[in-house]
């Protein structure tokens, strides 16, 4: 809360730094404007549907807005949308070059083919696997604290799009690696390859894991995602550990759907993988 009072002059407010980030920048935005039109935290929360602790914490900087709360603040305040824009900003500052982009089209496709290599793909992750890898990025200061907590936001509103009404085919092929890496100590991994069993079983998955034994025959050395969109045709998205690239163009993009198919037969199976993932989950250390 604001901690003041109607009539009250000495107001104890935070002072805000909006420099200080991007999500700093955003909530003194929202103050502000708040406040030229004369309404308290509890009048702006009842319209955009959010308690005044939340609008609080938002404006603090304490809490990351999320895509929800950035367009009912445009309704609300009538800035068209702006917070809108501001929060795909935001969200574009904690992601490779060409990434925001991919997930609009990950939220249309009919189909999602991913690879990946050392970690469990984004859309797999559990909460707690998920939030180890962020924290761990914020301490060697490649994002910064709060674009670690957006990146965390970002990552459920991904998952929970995958279980729309049409929920896409979902084909996976995770390398050996990903799965006996070890992140977040025993509990935190238990719970993730039980994670990868359970999505195994889903009627429009299907998970393999490439293993190391395959040499040579891996044609991908790095992370690489494919989309099938509604009018069949393909983009395909592939990074480093510092650039993205997103691609639509047919003539580079089919050949790397004949590479995912040629992965896909020298993988192992999705029962001998689940086996596998489960092999490992049992000898956790």
């Amino acid at each position: 809360m604001e901690g003041r009072k109607v009539g009250d002059q000495s107001l104890n407010i935070k002072e805000l730094e909006p420099d200080s980030s991007p999500q700093a920048a955003f909530g003194a935005r929202l103050r502000r404007l708040r406040e030229e039109r004369g309404w308290s935290q509890d009048e702006l929360g009842a319209q955009m549907e959010y308690s005044s602790t939340h609008i609080s914490s938002v404006e603090t900087g304490r809490k990351m807005a999320t895509l929800r709360f950035a367009r009912r603040a445009d309704v609300a305040l009538g800035t068209g949308d702006s917070f809108e824009r501001e929060w795909r900003e935001m969200r574009q500052g904690a992601s490779l070059e060409g990434f925001p982009e991919y997930v609009e089209h990950e939220g249309r496709a009919v189909e999602l083919r991913l690879y990946e290599i050392g970690i469990i793909p984004g859309l797999l992750q559990t909460p707690e696997y998920a939030r180890v890898l962020a924290d761990s990025a914020a301490r060697r200061c490649t994002i910064t604290p709060e674009q670690a907590a957006e990146r965390l936001s970002f990552l459920a509103e991904r998952q929970a799009a995958l279980t729309r009404t049409r929920a896409p085919m979902v084909l996976v092929v995770m390398d050996e690696s990903c799965i006996r890496r070890p992140v977040g100590g025993r509990e935190v991994m238990r719970a993730q390859l039980q994670r990868l069993v359970e999505f195994s079983e889903l009627p429009n998955t299907v998970l393999q894991v490439a293993p190391f034994e395959i040499g040579e025959r891996r044609v991908f050395d790095l992370p690489v995602n494919l989309l099938t969109l509604p009018d069949r045709s393909v983009v395909a998205y592939a990074e480093s550990q510092t650039q993205g690239h997103l691609d639509r163009e047919s003539t580079s993009v089919l050949p790397l759907l004949t590479n995912y198919h040629q992965l896909q037969a020298e993988s192992l199976s999705q029962a001998d993988s689940v086996a596998m993932i489960n092999e490992v989950r049992k000898g956790t250390p």
